[in-house]
C-alpha cells in the first residue's frame, strides 16, 4: 500500500515536472531564438543553440527546477552556446587560412593560378593524385596507398591528370 502510494505520488511529481517544462520551454524558446539568432546571425543557428540550451535545461530539470528564475538559467546557457559557437567558427576561419596560407599550391611556391583552377577542375580522383604527388610530393607507392588504389591505378590516373592539364594549357606533357 506505502509503495503503491510513493508510486502514485512519484508519478504525480513527474507529470507536475513535465508540465512545468512544459512551460518554460513554450515561453523562453521564442525568446532564445530570437537572442542566439541575433548573437550568431542566423535563425536556423539561434533556433538549434535555443533547443540545445532546453535540452541541457530537461537533463539537469531537478536541479533548474528549484532554481528562482529557470529561465535565466536557460538564457544563460543559450548565450554560452553562441558565445562557444561564433569561437568554435572563428577558430576554424583562423585555422583554415593558416593552412591554406602555408600549403596552397596558389600562394608561397610562384605557382601558376591559372594551373590550380584547372586542376580543381578534374575529376575528383585526378585531382586527389595530382594534390598528393605535386603538393604532397608523395610517391606513387604512397599515393596508392593513401587512396586504397594500386600502382597502375596511380600511374594511368596521373597520366590522364597530366594529358587534360597540357590540352588546357596548351602545352606538350612533360614526364617526370
Amino acid at each position: 500500500c506505502v509503495c503503491w502510494t510513493v508510486n502514485v505520488m512519484q508519478r504525480a511529481n513527474r507529470g507536475a515536472a513535465a508540465a512545468d517544462f512544459e512551460a518554460l520551454y513554450r515561453r523562453e524558446f521564442p525568446r532564445m531564438v530570437a537572442l542566439a539568432a541575433s548573437m550568431c546571425g542566423s535563425r536556423e543557428a539561434g533556433a538549434e543553440l535555443a533547443q540545445e540550451a532546453l535540452l541541457r535545461a530537461y537533463r539537469a530539470w531537478p536541479t533548474v527546477s528549484t532554481l528562482e528564475r529557470p529561465g535565466a538559467w536557460v538564457r544563460r546557457a543559450t548565450v554560452n552556446l553562441a558565445i562557444d559557437s561564433h569561437r568554435r567558427r572563428v577558430n576554424e576561419h583562423v585555422t583554415l587560412a593558416r593552412v591554406a596560407a602555408e600549403v596552397s599550391p596558389d600562394s608561397g611556391f610562384g605557382v601558376d593560378d591559372r594551373f590550380w583552377v584547372l586542376v580543381r577542375a578534374l575529376p575528383e580522383r585526378q585531382r586527389a593524385v595530382v594534390a598528393l604527388r605535386y603538393v604532397d610530393d608523395l610517391s606513387l607507392e604512397d599515393i596508392a596507398q593513401v587512396l586504397e588504389v594500386s600502382v597502375g591505378t596511380v600511374k594511368s590516373t596521373l597520366f590522364s591528370a597530366r594529358g587534360a592539364l597540357a590540352a588546357s594549357l596548351g602545352a606538350e606533357e612533360v614526364t617526370e
